[in-house]
């Protein structure tokens, strides 16, 4: 089959068989969210939520592949979303993550990403606006995989 656009991301691929061992929970799980508008291009720097908060920047899809979203990676934390490859005037993005940096002093930033080639923009985004700023802050990369949202690899960037 023809992959869409010529992205190897874009590949289709079904995981309901590997998917048929999985534990089943029941319950709710309260949601981690601390504050909207979540995506980037909607966020303003200025806000009380991101003042030397840690951030989590992560690429559109990692809530969906990794289950546990909510307690491993945004417990006590800011979000931003983004989507490298589909998202337009990504040069807002640098500018908004250098603001992050320098207005709002965020303490540290995570950048999740799925371990599909487009995903690393998103990388890439975050370390210009760390070059860009001009306060240095820890970024830590972390790449999800797209198969159960495993850890694949991670990394401090800076």
């Amino acid at each position: 089959m023809k992959e869409a656009c010529g992205c190897p991301g874009s590949k289709m691929q079904d995981f309901a068989e590997e998917q048929k061992g999985a534990k089943d929970e029941s319950g709710s799980r309260s949601s981690q969210l601390r504050q909207w508008p979540i995506q980037l291009h909607l966020v303003s720097p200025e806000a009380p939520y991101f003042q030397k908060a840690d951030v989590v920047i992560s690429a559109d899809c990692v809530a969906y592949a990794a289950g546990d979203f909510h307690k491993d990676y945004l417990k006590g934390k800011s979000l931003v979303i983004a989507c490298p490859k589909l998202d337009e005037d990504q040069d807002t993005y640098v500018e908004k993550i250098t603001s992050l940096i320098d207005a709002a002093k965020v303490n540290t930033i995570t950048v999740l990403t799925m371990e599909v080639p487009c995903c690393a923009g998103l990388v890439n985004l975050t370390t210009k606006a760390l070059h860009a700023a001009k306060r240095k802050v820890p970024v830590k990369s972390i790449v999800i995989g797209i198969r159960g949202g495993g850890v694949l690899s991670e990394d401090w960037i800076s």
